[in-house]
């Protein structure tokens, strides 16, 4: 990018509240490496960095959904609309430009700008993670009001959206998933035969499948989400996470041999759902944040935090979906089997795994350092999602950047400086927008500047981010104060949650066709 001036991130931006905290939790290394030494006090600083962090934005019911801009009993209930955070405003069409013009905002030129701290993998699972809860319509026409979301963390890219979804992907023998062996590695079986999807999978649905040749169709694998041969980073998670729901199926079976199918399958979904949640807070949270303080799961945490005001039902916003737009993070060319390819031939391809095997591909999504996310950085095969999400924005009449800045407690900002200190930016926004108080979210949440060079995330986009992953991911009813334990997980199944800490853990002991070290992380590191 352009050559920088001065940080746009000062107290007069931030607010001297923000400021101080975030300056708290990114200075003094040594004072919380003790604080955590400590397990008593690291759990209720946990618990209480957590509740300040979801507590900056009202807490759920929202009194609005995209329904209506009005409060009634089926707004406040139907969650086929997604949840709002502000009541819907209108903004004149000649005080902002097209969604395709702001769209060109994202455009990636000849080289990516690098993330200064993510790798390719920390991309695909953030994709992979929140495509599990933060889904549009998928009917024709788009209804951009409407979701198909369960509103919860419960891996239905590996179980499904619904029932009979996952009854077409159970074996209903010692509470295994259906699978295959290819190359002594084991895969979801094949979606379709001679271009037809077979009739035991009827019940699963293909995104673009219309759009396949009946070659391409036969390489598909039958996976809980229609998203699940996307692209190649989806596909291998999802063939991750079903081969730890095998094994720790199979576990129990000899741990227990008096269980049943069922109770197989419903307690190693159980253990399966709280390991991602574990990952989320564990990996991922404490990957995106630039904190000293590291954020854990804890048994406890569930309880000591009963009685907040956000412990209400989930239901994912507009907002949160919309911030989770990270295009930028996709390189152009990506790393799969040694070989560079670019992104368009990492689309519905997941057969490019089993030659270099699971093992070889994550490492791989390691080793490759991710974009930075943010303005001027995106592929343009990805352009149109932008063009869409602005439209989108616009159609549901979302508020202005300037709103949610407000609305997440920062003060309001005056000039397009007071976003970013680049001027490459802040001259391409005033040359579309008539003022910063017309500037689209969409568009802000990507222009704003990140708090300090290492962070991954710009301010506001890391506060929503915070506030609905944590009071999304920790209402999951799994972590209830009397569910959290052996009596739903096992004894085998509180062990395995209690000894797995990173995605790494997982991949280890679960490709047994590369059985050699393979380095699995979200962070960059420098040199071979």
């Amino acid at each position: 990018m352009a050559a920088r001036r001065s940080s746009a991130r000062t107290v007069a931006t931030d607010g001297l509240s923000n400021r101080l905290k975030f300056l708290a939790l990114t200075r003094g290394r040594p004072f919380w490496r003790l604080l955590q030494a400590s397990r008593p006090l690291r759990r209720r600083v946990n618990a209480s960095l957590i509740d300040q962090a979801v507590r900056e934005m009202p807490p759920r019911p929202e009194p609005l959904s995209t329904m209506a801009g009005y409060t009634s009993w089926a707004s406040l209930t139907d969650r086929t609309y997604s949840g709002r955070h502000l009541p819907p405003i209108e903004v004149a069409d000649d005080r902002r430009p097209s969604p395709e013009s702001a769209a060109g905002l994202f455009t990636r030129a000849e080289s990516m700008i690098p993330c200064p701290r993510s790798t390719v993998l920390f991309a695909y699972f953030a994709q992979w993670f929140t495509d599990g809860f933060l889904r549009g319509d998928v009917n024709v026409p788009r209804d951009p009001r409407k979701n198909t979301s369960n509103h919860h963390i419960d891996l239905n890219q590996v179980y499904g959206l619904n029932e009979a979804a996952t009854a077409a992907l159970r074996s209903f023998d010692g509470g295994l998933l259906k699978s295959q062996i290819i190359n002594d590695g084991e895969f979801p079986p094949h979606l379709c035969e001679r271009g037809k999807i077979k009739p035991e999978f009827a019940a699963l649905r293909v995104i673009r499948f219309d759009e396949l040749t009946d070659t391409q169709r036969d390489t598909l694998f039958a996976t809980g989400s229609d998203r699940g041969n996307g692209q190649i980073g989806f596909t291998m998670l999802t063939v991750l996470f079903l081969r730890e729901h095998n094994r720790v199926a199979r576990l129990l079976a000899r741990h227990y041999p008096g269980w049943d199918d069922e109770r197989l399958f419903q307690t190693a979904r159980n253990i399966l759902i709280v390991l991602l949640i574990k990952l989320v807070a564990e990996e991922y949270i404490n990957h995106i944040t630039p904190y000293h303080f590291r954020f854990t799961l804890d048994p406890r945490l569930s309880a000591m935090l009963a009685h907040a005001p956000w412990q209400r039902e989930n239901w994912a916003s507009v907002e949160f979906n919309l911030v989770y737009r990270w295009h930028s993070l996709i390189p152009s060319l990506l790393s799969v089997g040694g070989r560079d390819l670019p992104l368009v031939q990492t689309l519905m391809n997941g057969s490019l795994i089993p030659g270099p095997g699971l093992g070889r591909v994550f490492e791989d999504a390691s080793r490759q350092r991710a974009g930075r996310i943010g303005l001027f950085n995106t592929d343009h095969l990805l352009l149109p999602i932008d063009v869409r999400s602005i439209a989108d924005s616009r159609v549901l009449g979302l508020a202005p950047y300037n709103s949610y800045r407000e609305h997440c407690r920062f003060p309001r900002v005056r000039d397009f400086e007071q976003i970013s200190g680049d001027r490459r930016v802040t001259d391409a926004l005033r040359g579309l927008y008539r003022s910063v108080d017309d500037l689209d979210l969409y568009v802000g949440l990507f222009a704003e500047e990140p708090g300090s060079p290492r962070a991954i995330l710009p301010p506001l986009l890391t506060k929503i981010i915070a506030i609905d992953a944590f009071s999304q991911a920790l209402t999951n009813p799994l972590l209830a104060p009397r569910v959290f334990n052996a009596a739903t997980f096992s004894p085998q199944g509180v062990r395995i949650i209690a000894a797995t800490r990173s995605l790494s853990d997982i991949v280890r002991r679960n490709t047994p066709e590369d059985p050699g070290p393979r380095l699995v992380t979200m962070s960059w590191r420098e040199g071979p």
